[in-house]
Formats: C-alpha cells, structure tokens, sequence
C-alpha cells in the first residue's frame, strides 16, 4: 500500500494518518430502512473491518454513525502498520503500476498520478468543488442557549440545537449572502457539486432556501412546543465531546466572514473555530465509460478502482467499493471469477450504476458522483403501499440477494 503523506501533503489533509476525515464525520443512517443503513446492513455480511473500526469510534448522534475522526484514522493507521501482510510504503506514486493494482488515491489525487490516469482513460476528467464545514469548541459555546436533541427526538441526543425566530433567520440570512469568499483563481471555474453545495450558495437561491435545507426545523419544537422557524445543528466530532461541527454549513467564506456571520447563531456568540471551513477540488473519471460493475477498467482487467475517484460519492461509499475492489483483486490473484453484486442489492445497485447500468443509468445525461439511494434499486412488484413498507421490502430483497450470493461462494 503506497499512501504519499507526509512525503507530499495535499490541499485539504492535515496529518499523515490513513482514513483521515476531511468532510463530514458521519456515515450516514444506521436504519436499515434508509439507503445508507441498508448499505451498512450488507457491509456486515461481507464483514467489514472498517465499519467495525468505526463502531468502535462511534460519537452519539441520533440515528446516524457519526465517528470521532481521530479515534477513526488513528486505529485505522495502526490496524494497517500491524498487519503482517501489508506493505505500508510512505513515497507518492507518479504512474499508474503494472500489474494487479488498486487505484484508491481518492478525490485529491496529486498532479503527477493524476495525469497518468488521465492518459490511461483517453477521456477528460470531471470534476466539481467540495467544502467542508467549521468545527468549534464546546467550551466557547453558550449552552444556555442550545438544546441536546436529536430531530424527532429518534436515537441517542448527541446533537446541539440552535433555534431560531423568523428575525433572527433573516438577518442571518442577509449577512451571509453578502459575505466575502475565498477566490477561486486557483481553478478552472466554478463547477460545484450539487450533493455539497456551500451554505452561501444555497443561501442565494432563496430567502427561505435555508429553513427548507440545512436549517429546516421539522422534527424539533420548543419550550412552548412550537416549531423554530429554523434550527442550526451542531454534531459532536469526538468521544469526548469537545468539538462540535456545524452540520450543512460547508462553506468557501473567508475565515474573518466566517467568524462574523457564523457568531449571529445564538449560542454561538462567543464560538471558538478550531477548524474553519473550506473548499477545494475533488476528482472523478467518468465511470460509466471506463469500468465494468466489478471495479476494473474495460480495457485492462488487473486494474481496479474505488471510492471518489470511481464516481462514488461519500465516506460509506468510499468504503464499499474500497472493500469490493479488494474482494475482487484477491478473486483474481487467486484464479477466480470476480465477484458480481446482484442489482437488488444497494451495492450492486451503486456499481451497475457507476458502470453506465441499471434503472437509474438514464436519469442523468452527464455524470456526477453518486451515492446509495432507493431510486437505484430495479422496483418491486407488486410494489408495497407506503414509503416506509416499500423501504423494509427493498431492504429484505437485499440482504436476502446477498446472502444467497455468499451461501453460493467456496
């Protein structure tokens, strides 16, 4: 395994831990019945290391597996140092290897590896802006003005809660929409990811954007059981619960900005940033026209690729096609057919969409990452009445698929 930090750094990583989280700390729903949780569902079928890794670094944060990052790339580092049948080799890789070989070097591929890819491919890449949200300490926070809840009170109550009056929203709202960014000079132009959009540019496209986006209130209620008319939500991002990331508010304001129109939230008055938030480029062949659903390239069959470089979108997804990569490069050091995920299943769904497959394959005539959703998965039929029925009947095909599938393998 090569990793090039701290050799060569990167514009967003901070340490030379392996699994270093750059964005958000949470991998999504633990429900079974939600895209993310089924996912999950099925990465313990197959066993994984990382989700066990990351249970054991779980904060509280309602129904969501949130970690604290730390915990997470800190036994993450160690787990790979210690095994005896890997190679961790701290130099960059400038060339695409020869021979069985995993491409994994994620959205922020350095500039030389990232060219022989590009001429592997014979196509343009794409590409969009990611961000990533403030993180502030509990210690500079006004607790008295902040409520530990969880949206519809489901789950453990890790969250810190800040409601706001229609006054308050507005004029939080007019401050941020004209606040100063970072340029963006040091790119082509401004080709954002419509999955991470900064906070201020959600903000521009309404007054009420916000309150039907990261701040909407549904699910909390006052003192007097009223509905806020929005609420700022602050995810712990360590076991001990002494930083606090402010969900949703990805942003490319200056630090200064940041400071100024993020304190207006009540509670936060007095906030101390630890982390500011921040932009940069994140990187990503164009999947349907390079790979097959088993994570090798068409043209060259010893070649795999994984997480968001492939085309798939988040930390769970990073994680799963991580581990079906590796699956499939062991299948095929061994002699034997790669693994090919059955379609009703939420990984199989995903990778036949990242291969230009599937029923979701024509929604979108140009590719952008994508990530576990129902709408992947071929229907039902008879389909069940209800949201939350359908969602158990999709969820039992799939981990019935899968387990059928493993019951069949040596």
């Amino acid at each position: 395994m090569y990793e090039m930090r701290p050799t060569k750094n990167t514009p967003a990583h901070t340490t030379d831990r392996l699994a270093e989280l750059i964005c958000s700390n949470s991998l999504g729903s633990l429900r079974p019945t939600r895209a993310q949780g089924l996912l999950k569902e099925e990465l313990r079928l197959l066993d994984c290391e990382l989700l066990k890794i990351a249970q054991e670094c779980s904060v509280p944060a309602g129904t969501a597996l949130t970690v604290d990052r730390e915990c997470f790339a800190s036994k993450v580092t160690q787990r790979i140092e210690e095994h005896p049948l890997i190679d961790l080799i701290r130099e960059e890789v400038t060339e695409i290897p020869r021979g069985l070989t995993i491409l994994a070097s994620g959205p922020l591929t350095s500039e030389a590896l990232t060219r022989s890819i590009k001429e592997f491919c014979g196509e343009d890449f794409l590409y969009f802006y990611d961000a990533v949200a403030p993180i502030v300490s509990r210690d500079s926070l006004d607790l008295s003005k902040l409520v530990q809840a969880s949206r519809y009170d489901a789950g453990e109550a890790g969250f810190l809660n800040s409601f706001m009056d229609k006054e308050e929203y507005l004029r939080f709202h007019a401050a941020l929409i004209s606040a100063k960014q970072h340029p963006l000079h040091d790119f082509e132009d401004s080709s954002f990811f419509e999955g991470c959009l900064p906070i201020e540019e959600i903000a521009r496209r309404g007054e009420r954007s916000l309150a039907f986006g990261p701040l909407r209130p549904t699910g909390f209620r006052d003192a007097e059981w009223r509905r806020p008319y929005a609420v700022v939500q602050l995810r712990p991002e360590d076991k001990a619960t002494t930083m606090y990331n402010l969900v949703g508010f990805q942003t490319n304001l200056r630090n200064s900005e940041q400071e100024r129109v993020f304190r207006m939230i009540p509670g936060l008055e007095s906030a101390g940033f630890l982390r500011y938030g921040r932009m940069h480029r994140n990187t990503y062949i164009e999947a349907p026209r390079l790979i097959q659903p088993t994570l090798q390239f068409r043209k060259r069959a010893d070649l795999f690729i994984c997480g968001q470089l492939s085309g798939a979108e988040g930390y769970l997804s990073a994680i799963t096609t991580g581990l079906l990569a590796g699956l499939n490069a062991s299948r095929l050091s061994e002699g034997k057919p790669p693994l090919l995920l059955p379609p009703q299943t939420m990984l199989g769904a995903l990778l036949a969409r990242l291969a230009g497959q599937g029923s979701y394959a024509s929604l979108m005539d140009r590719f952008t990452p994508t990530k576990p959703i129902f709408a992947l998965l071929p229907s039902l039929d008879p389909l069940p009445k209800g949201k939350e029925a359908r969602r158990k009947a999709y969820a039992e095909r799939s981990l019935s698929a899968l387990k059928k599938l493993l019951d069949s393998l040596d």
